[in-house]
C-alpha cells in the first residue's frame, strides 16, 4: 500500500522504501554521501558538463554509445569495486581523472539506482553534505511550500549511517532556512538529532561505509565528502541526466 506523506519534510532511510510512498507533486533530494551523489556533485562543481546516472555497468556503456569519443567518461562501481575499465567512483580521483568539459556516465550499486528510482517525481536533486546549503536555498526559493523527501540511498537494503547524518543535515538547514515550524516527519527528527550529536567527519569515519574506505587508503575521499556546503552546485534530474541549475 502507497502511504501519504502528511508531512512537509521526510526521510527515508533506505532507497527501498520508496515503494512506499507517492512520489506526485514532491521535490526529492537523493543522498549517497559514500560516494555516488558526492562524486556528481563534486564532478559538476569540477566543470563536468552533465551527469547521467545509470543502473549498471552494460547500462553505462549502452548510453555511451550515444556520445562522441573523447566527449565522456564512464565511472562507476558495482559492490564498492571500481567496475573493469571505468575511472574511479570517488569524488576527488574522478576530478583527478579529469571530467571539465565531459560528460560523465556514472554506475553504481545504490546512489543512480535512488536517483532512478525517485525520477517519478517532478523535481529532483542529487545532494550531498558538499551542496546541502546550496539545494536547500534553491528549494526555499523556488518550492518553499512543497512537501521535501529526502532519500538516503543506504546499501544492501540496509540504512548507512553516512546518509542518515547526511539527511540530518538536510533537515537542520531547511529548518533554520523555511522555519522551525517546518512540520517534520518522526524520521527527520531523528535523522537531525545525529547530525547535531557528533561531527560530520566523525560520523563518516566511524560508520562501516567509512570504515571500509579507510582499510582500503580513502580516509581523504571520506574526510573530502564530510564537508559541510563548500560547493555551490545545485544538480536537478531531467529527462534522466543530471545538470546544474
Amino acid at each position: 500500500m502507497l502511504l501519504p506523506l502528511n508531512n512537509k519534510v521526510h526521510v527515508l532511510f533506505r532507497r527501498q522504501d520508496l515503494d512506499m510512498v507517492r512520489l506526485e507533486g514532491k521535490v526529492v533530494i537523493v543522498l549517497d554521501i559514500l560516494f555516488a551523489t558526492s562524486t556528481m556533485v563534486t564532478a559538476l562543481a569540477q566543470g563536468a558538463s552533465a551527469v547521467i546516472p545509470t543502473m549498471d555497468g552494460p547500462g553505462a556503456r549502452e548510453a555511451a554509445k550515444a556520445l562522441a569519443a573523447g566527449s565522456y567518461v564512464l565511472s562507476g562501481e558495482l559492490l564498492a569495486e571500481t567496475i573493469e575499465g571505468f575511472a574511479s567512483p570517488t569524488p576527488l580521483a574522478l576530478v583527478k581523472h579529469g571530467v571539465k568539459g565531459r560528460t560523465v556516465i556514472y554506475s553504481t550499486t545504490n546512489g543512480t539506482v535512488a536517483l532512478k528510482d525517485s525520477s517519478a517525481a517532478p523535481h529532483v536533486f542529487a545532494g550531498a553534505m558538499l551542496n546541502a546549503h546550496a539545494i536547500v536555498k534553491h528549494i526555499a526559493r523556488h518550492h518553499p511550500d512543497g512537501t521535501i523527501l529526502i532519500v538516503c540511498s543506504g546499501s544492501m537494503g540496509n540504512p548507512n549511517l553516512e546518509d542518515m547524518y547526511g539527511g540530518g543535515y538536510f533537515v537542520d538547514l531547511i529548518a533554520r532556512e523555511l522555519g522551525e515550524e517546518r512540520d517534520l516527519s518522526d524520521a527527520a527528527i531523528a535523522a537531525r538529532a545525529l547530525f547535531q550529536s557528533e561531527s560530520a567527519e566523525s560520523a563518516l569515519l566511524r560508520g562501516r561505509v567509512g570504515q571500509m574506505m579507510v582499510e582500503r587508503g580513502l580516509t581523504d575521499e571520506v574526510k573530502f565528502a564530510a564537508q559541510l556546503s563548500t560547493l555551490d552546485v545545485v544538480p536537478k534530474l531531467v529527462d534522466g541526466v543530471l545538470k546544474p541549475v
